[in-house]
């Protein structure tokens, strides 16, 4: 029975990285729907309300999870087919990949005004006001953060909790990218769901800057860099984890992140983290490199965590 949730978390690692994201019936398109459904129900300018909207979508959703690992749990086959499914229903890696790789292409390629319409689909900046450095190092930034919250976080949880903890997480992951922005409508409503997506990214989160600092080698980068750089200057991003894994790879691709950040009509200075050169076209192409090099490892060592921690507890059931 041990050997149910690694197979399966191995498996969904494989179809996100060879058949990427549904066409059609996404389950977290899906889940988009339900919520703005029970937003519309839901919403009020107070904290309460945003609490039990939380805890109603998150709720549920765990505990379709529960029940999923329960009816799969006395088949290994099945509990493999079961949380394989559910990995890759809720990986993010390829399309990840794939929009950071078109990004690169029409940097590279000098169209401008083509990378920031697509930039949109990685990011909610107002990319209009960007040029070709700011649009790569929007890039860069978001397929950092992303690597954490739509790759490592995951699997991360589906290794502590198998099916309830994968879906469970990016039900919550999505709840905060809907409303845990500081909006008027959202600053009470989406307290909870942003904060909700920070406690379960604690761990996650740094555990993809130590990754980053590991894989960096691979893609040719430097792993003392994004150590050190990480170490100094991620506390300094206002978001507890995104600066993190911003952080790390910024040290690693030996560039600048952070400065000048525009959303809309709110304009954030962030802080800088690196002390390298500007981003370019090259290093989003690396930054995308380096993000499937941790995807892979990261698949690989939950699924070594889940089978040994589900060996010893085969043996004290024994």
């Amino acid at each position: 029975m041990s050997a149910g949730r690694a197979v399966g978390l191995l498996l969904g690692v494989a179809a996100d990285a060879a058949i990427g994201d549904p066409r059609r019936g996404h389950p977290v398109a899906i889940f988009g729907k339900a919520a703005q459904a029970a937003e519309r129900a839901l919403h009020r300018d107070r904290r309460l309300a945003g609490i039990a909207y939380t805890g109603l979508l998150v709720g549920g959703t765990v505990g379709v999870g529960v029940l999923a690992q329960r009816l799969s749990r006395r088949s290994p086959v099945l509990e493999a087919a079961v949380t394989g499914l559910a990995t890759w229903a809720v990986l993010g890696g390829s399309s990840l990949a794939d929009e950071g790789t078109a990004m690169a292409r029409m940097l590279d390629a000098g169209e401008i005004d083509a990378a920031r319409v697509r930039l949109r689909n990685l990011c909610g900046r107002d990319s209009a006001v960007l040029d070709g450095q700011g649009l790569a190092r929007a890039t860069v930034e978001s397929v950092a953060e992303n690597t954490s919250d739509a790759v490592v976080a995951p699997l991360v949880w589906g290794a502590i909790a198998g099916v309830p903890g994968l879906i469970g997480y990016r039900a919550a992951n999505t709840l905060d990218a809907m409303v845990g922005h500081r909006s008027p409508r959202y600053r009470n409503f989406g307290w909870a769901s942003a904060r909700l997506d920070d406690v379960l990214n604690l761990v996650p989160s740094r555990l993809a800057a130590v990754l980053t600092s590991a894989c960096a080698p691979v893609v040719g980068g430097s792993a003392g860099g994004a150590w050190r750089t990480w170490r100094q200057d991620a506390s300094a991003h206002p978001s507890p984890n995104a600066g993190q894994v911003e952080a790390a790879f910024a040290g690693a691709l030996q560039i600048r992140l952070g400065g000048r950040t525009v959303y809309g009509h709110v304009v954030e200075q962030r802080p800088v983290l690196g002390e390298g050169r500007t981003a370019d076209a090259g290093d989003v192409t690396r930054s995308v490199e380096l993000s499937r090099v941790i995807g892979t490892v990261t698949g690989v060592l939950t699924a070594a965590f889940a089978l040994t921690r589900g060996i010893r507890r085969d043996r004290r059931n024994r």
